[in-house]
């Protein structure tokens, strides 16, 4: 009923810049808290970065300074601006989000199918 749907991805070389997107789509009554994940292989599934529907934001430490996240709550979608990239910035990253279906109470977390980033030296 609900999906979570990244694009931007790709191959960059060090320094260059890549900027992600994640729509939702389905019987949505509302979004809470939206953010990006990545996992590089070997590791676990981190947290890069979270936005509030707020507006306020947390960052890894690695990351802090290079993202930045944002989101539009009227197109349903969440952004990653990803500058400076480095090449141990390379994994999967995926969008999650908390999602309240129509006609519900509860939020429930979605993830999204993931979208490769690659950053070559």
């Amino acid at each position: 009923q609900v999906q979570l749907v990244e694009s931007g991805g790709g191959l960059v070389q060090a320094g260059g810049s890549l900027n992600l997107s994640c729509a939702a789509s389905g019987s949505i009554g509302s979004i809470n808290t939206m953010g990006w994940y990545r996992q590089a292989p070997g590791n676990q599934r981190e947290l890069v970065a979270r936005i509030f529907v707020s507006g306020t934001t947390n960052y890894a430490d690695s990351v802090k300074g290079r993202f930045t996240i944002s989101r539009d709550n009227a197109k349903k979608m969440v952004y990653l601006q990803m500058i400076l990239l480095k090449p141990e910035d390379t994994a999967v990253y995926y969008c999650n989000a908390d999602i309240r279906i129509t006609f519900t109470f509860n939020f429930e977390n979605y993830w999204g199918q993931g979208t490769q980033v690659t950053v070559s030296s």
